[in-house]
C-alpha cells in the first residue's frame, strides 16, 4: 500500500507566509524559515513553498528566503511561483528546491513543461493548477486565482502529462480556506486521468476530512493544507495518528 502524504503550504508574500480563503483576504502567520523547519521537525512529509504574488508582479521568485529554508529542512521542498523559464528552474533547483512547481508560465507558455522536463526530468516538474467551477465547468485560473483563462481545467492537465508533468497539484479555489473538505467531486475527475501522483489542496478544516480525501479516493498520492497547520488546529503527528487508526498508511 503506498503512504499517504501529509504536505503543509507555505505561501510567501513579500518575505512573511500568508493565508487568506478563496485565495483573497490575505493574513500574516509568519516567518517561511522558521515555520519550514518547524514542519519539518514536526513530521510532515513534504513542503510546498509559493512565491504567491511573482507572477502578478511579473517578478523572478526569491532566492535569499529559499535558500535558507531549503538549509533548513530535511525533506522535500517543492518550489513555485514566477517559473517562466528553463533559467528559473535551474535558479531554484540551484537554491535547494527538490522540485519546482509551475502555474502560470506554463499556461503562458506551455513547451515549459517538456522542456523542463527534458532537462531536469519528469519527476522534477510539478504542474499546479488552479481551478474554479465558472457555469458548471472546471476552469484555469492563473496569477495566484486572479484570471480565468477559460481554459478546461482537465484538457490542461492532460496537456500537462502528455508534455511531461510528473506529478499535479491540484488546487481548488472554491474550497481554498473555506475549512468545509476536499472538493472530491474535482479531485476524483483528476485522478480519473492521471498516471502520476496527485496532491489535493484547498478545503481541509479538520483531521476528518484527510480521512474523507483518503478513502473517496484511494489512489490519491497526498493531502495539502496551510491554516489549519499554521494556526495550530491540527498537528502534523496528531493527523498521522488518527489516519493511522482510521487504517490510511502513513509515514510516522
Amino acid at each position: 500500500m503506498i503512504t499517504k502524504r501529509i504536505i503543509p503550504c507555505l505561501d510567501v508574500k513579500d518575505g512573511r507566509v500568508v493565508k487568506g480563503t478563496n485565495f483573497l483576504g490575505l493574513k500574516d502567520v509568519s516567518s517561511p524559515v522558521s515555520l519550514a523547519k518547524f514542519y519539518s521537525e514536526c513530521g510532515a512529509d513534504e513542503l510546498v513553498f509559493y512565491d504567491i504574488t511573482a507572477s502578478v508582479e511579473g517578478r523572478a521568485i526569491f532566492t535569499d528566503i529559499l535558500k535558507e529554508a531549503a538549509s533548513s529542512v530535511f525533506i522535500p521542498l517543492t518550489v513555485g511561483g514566477g517559473i517562466n523559464s528553463v533559467s528559473d528552474f535551474d535558479r531554484v533547483l540551484k537554491c535547494g528546491a527538490d522540485k519546482v512547481s509551475v502555474n502560470s508560465g506554463a499556461i503562458r507558455n506551455p513547451s515549459l513543461i517538456s522542456e523542463a522536463a527534458k532537462l531536469y526530468g519528469d519527476q522534477c516538474v510539478v504542474l499546479s493548477v488552479d481551478i474554479k467551477r465558472v457555469d458548471g465547468v472546471f476552469r484555469v485560473f492563473s496569477k495566484g486565482g486572479r484570471e480565468n483563462t477559460g481554459m478546461d481545467a482537465l484538457e490542461w492537465i492532460k496537456f500537462g502529462l502528455d508534455s511531461g508533468a510528473g506529478e499535479l497539484v491540484i488546487n481548488s479555489i472554491d474550497t481554498d480556506g473555506v475549512k468545509n473538505g476536499f472538493d472530491i467531486e474535482m479531485l476524483q475527475k483528476v485522478c480519473e486521468i492521471s498516471d502520476v501522483p496527485v496532491i489535493a489542496s484547498g478545503g481541509a478544516g479538520n483531521m476528518q476530512h484527510f480521512t474523507e480525501l483518503f478513502n473517496a479516493i484511494p489512489n490519491i498520492d497526498a493531502g495539502l493544507a496551510a491554516s489549519i497547520f499554521h494556526f495550530g488546529e491540527v498537528s502534523i503527528r496528531d493527523l498521522k495518528m488518527k489516519l493511522r487508526e482510521d487504517g490510511i498508511n502513513v509515514r510516522l
